[in-house]
């Protein structure tokens, strides 16, 4: 990129900036009196000229574009994005088959502290892209993924050299900090190297991460903790991890366009996820609905040891095999999903359009969010008449597809809205619900299972995921309030 001359670096000094896709961007005094909007597109050359400085690459082809990078490049840093965000998933359930050797050794008594154990990284993924995230906006994606890399493996080794409870919750909540960190930026990576009308097949690989991690975590724990014991399961993980971390030495670079103009928008920036989840109702009501699907998941993965172990009789190793259904699931999943955005982006092309509309992401979200409830059913009633052990598996098969189509078009719909400058903050407060939902859920599980037992509580789940209009609202209404959100960065973008 170009070097801005004095007079530009001196404006862009004194003024915030008005966030472009993939770099051109201008340096105006709206945004210094709080709007962070884009520009109508309206004013006339002498307005922009006496309100802006345009600070943009060396044109469209300029080879320092990330978008411009050659394919082997680009697709190696999707790749590398998508390997950090699998490892840092596995860590939530990994340890979940060995939980009786931790109560044991760590000394737990309660049962609500146990599962805080498991669930507390959960929280930790919610919380730390909300910091984490919007420094990537000021000083860069790549000292914060190597930042982030190096306590997440840190911390794992905490966990495996913990001693009592308290410090083995800390750790944990430390480590799932810096883990949620490849989710949240994995997607504004994304963004920043890829063009919007090819972008769905490097989301899908990357949303492969959040989606199986939770599932192979149970299936590699069970065999660790039946064979070395639950420690070694954060070995092979710190191990794993810190693997990846000095690959992506050699691997990543710097993608984000504006790393350097927009240091003087760091207060601004901590804020914004926050912001976004108070104001945007786009980004509230759609993180309020994938955060109950996320943790109506993540309530379902806290009965597999109850049911299969207690139930039909699976031993720790083998238990983590139930995790096949989900795992299936996805692997199916993806194939159909890049079907259905080829036909979205055949048909935009067919109407003249660049890209499919954001709306019209959510599609496929109406269509499979109902296997879900599907789901639920299935393994509620079957597991409550003690039906054989693969039907159950074959009704979490349907949760997972049916999550799958929940998060992969709400990820993809916020990437397109907020493009590579606004979708790290817009996924940080999208992950903060996720994450807070999938923390403190599952804490009711023993006592609605309790009280209702498998067949009922579940149909109260998969009822509650069933009547909630959203996808269908969005899809109907979503442009008109992307028009009024007041920090939507891309608000109207297709």
């Amino acid at each position: 990129m170009a070097l801005p001359s004095p007079e530009v670096a001196a404006a862009a000094s004194r003024k915030d900036t008005t966030p472009g896709d993939h770099g051109g961007f201008q340096t105006s005094q709206d945004s210094v009196d709080g709007a962070l909007e884009p520009r109508s597109g309206n004013e006339s050359p002498d307005e922009t000229k006496a309100d802006s400085v345009l600070v943009d690459w060396d044109g469209p082809d300029d080879a320092a574009n990330p978008v411009n990078w050659p394919d082997l490049k680009r697709w190696a840093h999707i790749i590398m994005i998508s390997i950090l965000g699998l490892i840092t998933n596995l860590a939530p359930t990994i340890c979940a088959p060995g939980i009786r050797g931790i109560v044991a050794d760590l000394d737990i008594t309660s049962e609500t502290v146990s599962t805080l154990a498991v669930t507390f990284y959960v929280l930790g993924i919610a919380l730390g892209p909300m910091v984490l995230s919007p420094l990537s906006e000021v000083y860069g994606r790549l000292p914060i993924y190597h930042a982030a890399n190096l306590v997440f493996v840190v911390f794992v080794i905490g966990n495996a050299l913990s001693t009592n409870v308290a410090q083995f919750i800390v750790f944990r909540f430390i480590s799932g900090c810096a883990g949620g960190v490849p989710m949240a930026l994995g997607g504004a990576s994304i963004a920043d190297l890829t063009q919007l009308s090819n972008r769905g097949l490097a989301i899908t690989l990357f949303s492969l991460g959040p989606l199986t991690g939770p599932v192979l975590g149970p299936l590699i724990g069970g065999f660790i903790a039946a064979t070395k014991g639950w420690r070694w399961a954060f070995w092979v993980l710190a191990i794993v991890g810190g693997a990846a971390a000095v690959l992506s030495l050699a691997v990543l670079r710097e993608t984000h366009p504006r790393t350097l103009l927009e240091r003087r928008v760091l207060g601004r920036a901590l804020t914004r996820p926050t912001l976004l989840l108070v104001r945007s109702p786009v980004v509230l009501i759609l993180s309020l609905y994938v955060g109950l699907v996320f943790g109506i998941m993540y309530l379902l993965f806290t009965t597999f040891t109850d049911v299969f172990e207690g139930q039909y009789g699976f031993t720790t190793s083998t238990s983590g095999l139930v995790y096949l259904g989900l795992g299936s699931s996805m692997v199916v999943s993806v194939p159909i999903f890049n079907q259905l955005n080829k036909r979205m982006i055949a048909r935009a092309t067919a109407q003249g359009l660049p890209a499919p509309s954001p709306e019209s992401r959510l599609l496929p979200m109406i269509w499979f969010s109902p296997s879900v409830t599907a789901g639920l059913l299935l393994y509620g009633w079957t597991v409550d008449y003690r039906v054989h052990w693969f039907v159950p598996i074959i009704g979490t098969a349907l949760c997972g597809y049916g999550a799958f189509f929940v998060l992969m078009p709400a990820q993809l719909y916020i990437v397109n809205m907020f493009g590579s400058e606004g979708a790290a903050s817009a996924l940080g407060a999208n992950l903060l619900l996720r994450y807070i939902s999938g923390t403190f859920l599952p804490l009711a599980g023993p006592k609605m299972y309790q009280t209702l037992g498998y067949g009922w509580g579940n149909s109260l789940l998969g009822l509650l995921s069933l009547v909630l209009p959203f996808p269908v609202l969005f899809y109907k209404y979503g442009g008109v309030l992307r028009s009024k959100a007041p920090l939507s960065f891309r608000a109207g973008a297709v």
